[in-house]
């Protein structure tokens, strides 16, 4: 009967040390979740904190524009109207581009990543 025994005691421990397995790769995959959604999260409130105060200090520099050409062109209207196309030419780049721009980013992205 000892065979029999071995037998089941190696497939004891071979069930333990899966079981153990299991385990492990569980705790594993939940800190790399966690791992990753910190990141990600990060990612995102430094982008919003820094695009936000951006924004306000192209809000600023925008009008100060405005005001200065609109000075040189003797009315502020025109001014206004210039920087308007200037803001507008930049969005129409920003679509024709908009391919390789989402290339950078998930190129930048898949290093954080992966």
């Amino acid at each position: 009967m000892s065979v029999i025994d071995s037998i089941n005691e190696a497939s004891n421990k071979a069930i333990d040390q899966s079981e153990e397995y299991l385990r492990k790769s569980h705790d594993f995959y939940k800190l790399k979740i966690f791992q990753q959604l910190s990141i990600s999260v990060s990612m995102i409130f430094k982008a919003v904190a820094i695009g936000g105060v951006f924004l306000i200090g192209l809000i600023f520099l925008s009008i100060a524009l405005a005001f200065y050409i609109g000075k040189l062109l003797g009315s502020y209207t025109m001014g206004f109207v210039v920087v308007g196309l200037i803001f507008s030419l930049c969005a129409i780049l920003l679509y024709v581009f908009r391919g390789y721009i989402d290339e950078k980013v998930i190129q930048k992205l898949s290093k954080t990543f992966f």
